[in-house]
């Protein structure tokens, strides 16, 4: 047990890390620099009494003398969220890891975050252990959102976190998806977390916080603006084991997070669209050079963003994502069938080795068992099988 002298100097530097939060409200090389020199305590009162070297007065000028740090503690507590800092269990060291590597001169955006606010009961560090951050256009088309429901559907049935920004579009489209087969999905906003943003979404952000995560490194009451959502993308990106980008169009903000992720390490992967949709062309151009990798499906997101697997004894012939009792054709075109949304015969034989009648006839043995239906868009998991209960 920390004796009482522990436990004071513990919630001094949980002040100091919430106060120096407040202070600068996101990113500072200069900062971040100084509190690894002489420890977070002293960093807050040399920020306090203005003892500061010429880097770090003009980015605390504004509000060093504004300490409210006990009250943000309690407005945070208020929504039931929390203050996660470095000192912290959860804390994802190793996920951020690469942002304390970039150089600050190239990367003025790129420090670490001083501390994170979330809003949800999950830990941080576990949440985020295998994910996968989503991110698009926000004027998503219906096949956007379409490819980003199955993809993300698929990859969170399977165990992955979505991370992204519950912006419109494809990151709520992302969102949406992994909440409905029961999975994890972490939400990183440019704002406190107290403030939905947009407001739109203040539904959307309370179910994310009811089963996920919601994250922030802006303190409560900050409101959001342009630049912080250029800073926010290196979170999304750093959070993830990689960074898909489901439609996009070329201005589209969504480039911005792919570059944090080439910087990061991670690996950046783009879906093509049609070659006359205008929504796409973002991803083509980030394909054409070389910026991220064409993927199409889930099973190439995997292969690309996830760990190295091995299969395990007597596991050989099984597909993955299936019913234990099914095998060989039935097996492949259920493990096909996207875990949100449907598809035809003709569109299954891009996702299994399969002729045509084989698929059909294996479509009808699943639907006979009960695992799949039909409806006017295709062919689709019943909703036991879909949220990855098996048979």
């Amino acid at each position: 047990m920390p004796s009482g002298g522990e436990a004071v100097d513990a919630d001094e530097r949980r002040l100091a890390w919430v106060y120096l939060s407040r202070v600068v409200e996101g990113p500072c090389a200069a900062l971040s620099a100084l509190i690894e020199s002489v420890g977070v305590v002293e960093a807050a009162r040399a920020v306090r009494e203005c003892d500061l070297p010429e880097s770090l007065r003009g980015p605390t000028r504004r509000r060093r003398e504004i300490d409210s740090a006990a009250a943000d503690l309690v407005a945070v507590e208020r929504i039931g969220g929390r203050v996660v800092t470095p000192d912290d269990p959860e804390w994802p060291a190793w996920r951020l890891l690469g942002l304390g590597q970039l150089e600050p001169g190239r990367d003025p955006d790129g420090a670490m975050p001083l501390v994170l606010w979330v809003r949800g009961r999950r830990s941080l560090l576990e949440s985020s252990e295998r994910a996968l951050a989503v991110v698009g256009s926000r004027c998503s088309t219906g096949y956007g959102n379409r490819i980003t429901a199955e993809i993300a559907g698929e990859l969170a049935a399977q165990g992955w976190t979505i991370v992204s920004g519950a912006a419109f579009g494809v990151d709520a489209m992302a969102h949406r998806a992994a909440l409905a087969v029961g999975g994890l999905t972490i939400a990183v906003l440019a704002c406190g977390v107290d403030r939905p943003y947009p407001a739109q979404h203040e539904r959307l952000l309370a179910e994310i916080a009811e089963v996920g995560l919601v994250v922030s490194e802006y303190p409560p009451g900050t409101v959001a603006r342009k630049h912080h959502f250029l800073a926010r993308n290196r979170l999304i990106a750093a959070f993830a084991d990689g960074v898909l980008v489901t439609e996009a169009g070329l201005r589209s903000g969504a480039r911005n997070t792919v570059k944090w992720a080439r910087r990061l390490g991670r690996p950046a992967l783009a879906v093509p669209g049609p070659v006359t949709s205008a929504a796409s062309t973002g991803c083509h151009r980030m394909i054409r050079d070389g910026e991220a990798l064409l993927v199409t499906r889930t099973e190439e997101v995997i292969d690309e963003a996830g760990p190295l697997r091995l299969s395990l004894p007597g596991s050989a012939g099984r597909v993955p994502d299936t019913p234990e009792h099914l095998i060989g054709d039935e097996a492949a075109v259920f493990a096909a069938l996207p875990a949100i949304g449907s598809r035809l015969p003709h569109e299954l034989t891009g996702h299994c080795e399969l002729p045509l009648p084989a698929i059909r006839a294996a479509l009808v043995a699943l639907e006979l068992a009960g695992l799949i239906g039909l409806d006017d868009s295709g062919w689709h998991r019943t909703p036991a099988t879909s949220s990855g209960v098996r048979s």
